[in-house]
């Protein structure tokens, strides 16, 4: 049986691969638009991508 200590790498791997890729989708995208959009989209857009990136971080600098 699986114990919560060897599924927490697991879990923290795929989050931080989902990340990477939801990242590099929404940049893609951005990119075949021309990074065009409202203000508010761009903001949200800009927010978002950040937000990947500080999660990204936090999953990889912290080691429980």
């Amino acid at each position: 049986m699986l114990s919560e200590n060897s599924i927490r790498p697991i879990l923290r791997k795929i989050a931080i691969t989902g990340n990477l890729v939801l990242f590099c989708w929404i940049l893609y995208n951005g990119y075949n638009e021309n990074f065009q959009g409202t203000r508010i989209e761009i903001v949200s857009y800009l927010v978002l991508m950040l937000l990947l990136l500080l999660n990204t971080y936090l999953l990889i600098r912290n080691k429980l």
